[in-house]
C-alpha cells in the first residue's frame, strides 16, 4: 500500500460484525441486568460497563464458574475492593480457610455462599453493585478458565 490516501478495503467490504448485542437466554433478570447495564455503558465514561454488559451477553461456555480457591488467591492484598465475576462462584473444599470476601456474581452455589458469609464477607448482585459503583471503581474483574471445561480435554482427538 502506497500513497497518502485510504483506499476501500475491499477484501472487507461484506464483512459482519458478529458480536452479540443481546443474550440469548430468556432469562428475564439477565434481560434487566442488560438493559441496565446498556444504561450504565452508555451514560457513564467507564469501559468496566461495557466489559459487563459484554459479558452478560456471552454463551454459558464463555462465562465459565470461578472457584472460592482460585477467587481467595486472586482477591490476596487487594483489601477493600469488590471481587466482580459475569458467572458463578462455586465452592472448593480444599480452600480450609475462606477470608473476608466481597464478591458480586451472577450466582453462587448454596455452600459457596454461606461460607462467604459465615466469613464475614458479602454476596452481591450486579443490581446491588450497579447502585453502590456505577463505574465500577475499587472493583476486581475476574473470570474463570475457559479451557478448564471436562469437554475441552476430549479436542482434536
Amino acid at each position: 500500500w502506497v500513497g497518502s490516501k485510504m483506499g476501500i478495503d475491499l477484501a472487507h467490504k461484506h464483512a459482519k460484525n458478529r458480536n452479540r448485542t443481546s443474550p440469548k437466554s430468556e432469562d428475564p433478570y439477565l434481560l434487566l441486568l442488560v438493559k441496565l447495564y446498556r444504561f450504565l455503558s452508555r451514560r457513564t465514561n467507564s469501559s468496566f460497563n461495557g466489559t459487563v454488559l459484554k459479558r452478560l451477553c456471552m454463551s454459558k461456555t464463555n462465562r465459565p464458574p470461578l472457584s472460592l480457591s482460585k477467587l481467595s488467591r486472586f482477591m490476596k492484598g487487594k483489601d477493600g475492593k469488590v471481587a466482580v465475576l459475569v458467572g458463578s462462584v462455586t465452592n472448593d473444599e480444599r480452600l480450609l480457610d475462606v477470608p473476608k470476601l466481597t464478591v458480586c456474581a451472577l450466582r453462587f452455589t448454596e455452600t459457596a455462599r454461606a461460607r462467604i458469609t459465615a466469613a464475614g464477607g458479602e454476596c452481591l448482585t450486579f443490581d446491588k453493585l450497579a447502585l453502590s459503583r456505577p463505574t465500577g471503581s475499587g472493583t476486581v474483574l475476574l473470570r474463570g478458565r475457559r479451557n478448564a471445561r471436562e469437554a475441552v480435554r476430549h479436542f482434536g482427538k
